[in-house]
């Protein structure tokens, strides 16, 4: 019987023995992946940014949920702190959740999520960050990188370059560093779609650590706001359950001050 570790290894052999599917050019000439994925990390997002963002959780049959949210980010030189804070419905009015995300790579990043139903906040643990967020196809990790990527979890290379809804794009192979964090990741290989105009990841694809397609994700109606690049749409599909979620992002505003104390458990538990 195949043990975890030996499931995740079989799965990296796996990957790297179907890296070419995806390619569609010579990868002479081309971008590395730590290149592509340094580009990516490097576009403008502002120094502070407020939105809202509307969750759409869409099973297998159609049944649809609805959330509401109001978030917020803002850099403190290399440190980037977001929070979310949900509107509606009211089952789920107040709940808040917390990011720090640490330029440092020994420092793990904080999370924290409010729950109003257990009036207090609790911290998500780096090993949870492969966890699903709130009913959503998101891991909390995915939440926090948002269109950046982790550049301490992978080892990248360019297998091509395509063409994805009319855009010119890098095709770019993500493995994890090693098996532990595939586990705690929940991927075993990623591969991502990046435009090659303006570094922006328009499509990417996740396997299981079983070495099975799980997600994919779609990254689309991307459009200048205040001069600064943004995804208005990501929906994600869930191979294995059949389930979607979709991020519909609007009221971008990257020009009005964001105050740091909504960046603090306090905020949290009184909902901005």
């Amino acid at each position: 019987m195949l043990t975890s570790r030996s499931l995740v290894l079989v799965a990296f052999l796996a990957a790297a023995s179907s890296s070419g599917l995806h390619a569609q050019a010579s990868t002479e000439d081309l971008p590395t992946g730590d290149e592509v994925a340094q580009h990516i990390n490097a576009r403008d997002e502002g120094q502070w940014v407020s939105r809202t963002l509307r969750m759409e959780m869409i099973d297998r049959r159609g049944g649809r949920r609805v959330r509401e949210t109001r978030g917020f980010r803002r850099y403190y030189g290399d440190e980037k702190r977001t929070v979310i804070f949900y509107e509606s419905p009211a089952n789920v009015k107040g709940t808040g959740f917390l990011t720090f995300d640490y330029r440092d790579r020994d420092k793990d990043d904080d999370q924290w999520l409010y729950l109003p139903a257990l009036r207090r906040v609790r911290r998500i643990s780096a090993s949870d960050r492969g966890d699903y967020f709130l009913g959503t196809d998101f891991t909390y990790e995915d939440i926090k990188l948002e269109t950046k990527v982790g550049l301490d979890d992978y080892t990248r290379r360019t297998i091509g370059r395509d063409t994805l809804d009319g855009h010119e794009v890098y095709v770019v192979e993500e493995t994890p560093v090693d098996e532990d964090t595939a586990k705690e990741l929940g991927y075993s290989r990623v591969v991502r779609y990046v435009d090659a105009e303006i570094w922006m990841t328009r499509k990417v694809e996740m396997w299981d650590i079983r070495g099975n397609q799980l997600k994919t994700i779609h990254i689309s109606d991307i459009r200048e706001v205040q001069g600064i690049w943004t995804a208005h749409r990501m929906e994600v599909e869930n191979h294995k359950t059949g389930h979607r979620t979709i991020f519909t992002f609007a009221d971008v505003d990257y020009e009005t001050g964001v105050p740091d104390d909504v960046f603090t458990q306090r905020a949290l538990r009184r909902g901005r």
